[in-house]
C-alpha cells in the first residue's frame, strides 16, 4: 500500500483508536486519530486525507451528523464503525453517503480488508469477465445510457445537458456494475460482490440503500423507477440500453 495514503480515524475510545492506528501503520498507512467532530474538522483543515474511519457513537456531535458533513464538504470515502445490533444506524449512514461499514467488535484484519477495498474503488478495474459472466470495464471507457454519460476513468456522471452529478464511490461502483451488465437481473449478492468486493450478510441492506440513492439522482420519479427496476424475488436490473466509447 502506498506509504502516502493517509487515514483519519474519528473515535472517542482511545484504546480502539490506538490499536487500529498501530495496526494500519504496520501496513504502510499514515494514520491520525481524533476523538470528536471539532478535532476532525481541525485535522481536515490541516492536511489532506484519503479515507475517514468514523465511529457513529461520539460525544457531542454524533457520527451521523459528521457523516453528513463529510459528504457535503468532501469526496472522501467513509467507513463507519457501528454497534453490532444497530442496523438502523447503518442504513441511515449509508443513506447519508458512507461507503461501507463495519460492526463492533471487529477484527483488525477485517477492517484492513475493508479499507483496502474502499481505496481500490478509486483505481480503474482491469478489463475482463467474472466467473459468472458479469463484466468489468477498461479504465478509459465512456458509458452512455438514456442521455446520461459515465466517464469511468474520471469516475464522473453527467446528465444529458452536461451537468455533473456527484456520486459517492459506492454509488459509482454500483452504477458501473449495472452499466456493464444492462438488462440482466443481478441479485444482491452479485451486486455487492461487483460493487463492494464482499458478500452480504443475512440482513445486509447496503445494496437496497445504494439503489435508492441512485434512483433519486437518475430517475424522473424515484418512486416509479424506469431505469433501475426491482425484480421481485430476483434483485435489480438496469432497463436501459448502454453504449460504450473508448
Amino acid at each position: 500500500m502506498d506509504h502516502r495514503t493517509r487515514i483519519l480515524i474519528v473515535d472517542d475510545d482511545p484504546e480502539i483508536a490506538a490499536l487500529v492506528s498501530e495496526f494500519l501503520f504496520q501496513y504502510g498507512f499514515q494514520v491520525i486519530a481524533v476523538g470528536d467532530g471539532k478535532a476532525m474538522r481541525e485535522a481536515l483543515a490541516a492536511g489532506a486525507f484519503d479515507l475517514v474511519i468514523l465511529d457513529l457513537m461520539l460525544p457531542g456531535e454524533d457520527g451521523l451528523s459528521l457523516c453528513r458533513y463529510l459528504r457535503d464538504a468532501t469526496q472522501l470515502p467513509i467507513i463507519m464503525l457501528t454497534a453490532m445490533d444497530s442496523e438502523t444506524d447503518r442504513v441511515v449512514g449509508l443513506e447519508m453517503g458512507a461507503d461501507d461499514y463495519i460492526a463492533k467488535p471487529f477484527s483488525a484484519r477485517e477492517l484492513l480488508a475493508r479499507v483496502k477495498a474502499v481505496l481500490r474503488r478509486g483505481i480503474p478495474r482491469r478489463h475482463g469477465e467474472g466467473e459468472d459472466g458479469t463484466k468489468i470495464a477498461p479504465a478509459k471507457e465512456m458509458l452512455e445510457f438514456s442521455g446520461w454519460r459515465l466517464d469511468v476513468g474520471l469516475r464522473q456522471l453527467r446528465s444529458a445537458d452536461g451537468v455533473l452529478v456527484e456520486l459517492t464511490s459506492g454509488e459509482f461502483d454500483l452504477l458501473h456494475a449495472f452499466l456493464l451488465n444492462p438488462q440482466r437481473i443481478l441479485n444482491r449478492d452479485q451486486l455487492l460482490d461487483l460493487a463492494r468486493g464482499r458478500v452480504s450478510g443475512p440482513f445486509d441492506r447496503t445494496i437496497d440503500v445504494q439503489v435508492g440513492r441512485l434512483r433519486r439522482k437518475l430517475e424522473i420519479d424515484p418512486k416509479k423507477p424506469e431505469l433501475i427496476k426491482t425484480v421481485r424475488g430476483g434483485g435489480y436490473m438496469l432497463a436501459a440500453e448502454v453504449r460504450g466509447q473508448r
